[in-house]
């Protein structure tokens, strides 16, 4: 469940779309060189963790670890984890690194291992290999140009939206194979805007923040990119 370069937005991402409450996974922080970074989902929202290594060891809360194995077979244990807020959460399964995809930091307060005899080896989970994610935008009409809010969710190579996140048929969806870009727009009145290049229409979305703009950005470039190796490698070898 260390996930090396995984970036914090990517983590949130696949935290919410694809783990459960207590998942959780490791990662290099985006801070500094020498800090680490244990995302863990509590509910509906994702926390994270420092985790410093100081040449010698790797300092969690009161706790230190010779090596990262050690601290991976120490959170095998199922540990509780208090952050400032008062929030308590229960590790309860790694998110595993076998998957495609692709200040904000809280200090720890608590930290005690709930010992239940149980390693890493015993801790195998499964998890999607698609990258999903789901949220309000602001979308464009097509003939009228106002401004509607609609629920979006991204699951495999579509991309649907609907009136709003009650609703259980989509307005449309839109076949990702057949997007060329994704892309910042800066041509609209709105800030935080970006859009999807068909080839008979182009969709300009708005999202509330520039971070969130950026997340559905990377996420759909990463599907765009996937869409592409995947279709190099079937041409390649119906070539051979």
């Amino acid at each position: 469940w260390y996930h090396d370069n995984l970036t914090r937005h990517a983590a949130e991402a696949l935290l919410l779309s694809n783990g459960q409450d207590g998942s959780y996974l490791l990662r290099k922080s985006n801070e500094r060189e020498d800090l680490y970074s244990l995302s863990v989902r509590g509910k509906d929202s994702v926390k994270h963790f420092h985790i410093e290594h100081t040449g010698t060891s790797f300092k969690f809360g009161f706790n230190e670890f010779s090596s990262l194995k050690e601290l991976v077979m120490h959170f095998a244990n199922q540990p509780l984890i208090g952050s400032e807020t008062g929030t308590l959460i229960v590790l309860k399964h790694p998110y595993p690194r076998q998957v495609e995809e692709p200040s904000i930091y809280e200090s720890v307060r608590v930290h005690t291992a709930m010992q239940t005899g149980r390693t890493e080896s015993d801790l195998v989970p499964n998890a999607p290999s698609l990258g999903t994610k789901e949220g309000y935008l602001i979308k464009q009409g097509k003939i009228v140009k106002n401004w509607k809010t609609r629920w979006f969710t991204l699951h495999r190579n579509e991309l649907k939206y609907f009136k709003d996140q009650t609703a259980t048929e989509p307005i449309r969806a839109l076949d990702l194979t057949e997007c060329s870009a994704v892309q910042f727009d800066y041509s609209q009145e709105r800030v935080n805007c970006f859009c999807l290049v068909f080839p008979l229409r182009t969709y300009y979305l708005c999202a509330k923040t520039g971070i969130e703009a950026d997340e559905w950005i990377k996420i759909l470039r990463w599907k765009l990119s996937q869409i592409r190796k995947q279709l190099e490698e079937r041409n390649a070898t119906l070539s051979s």
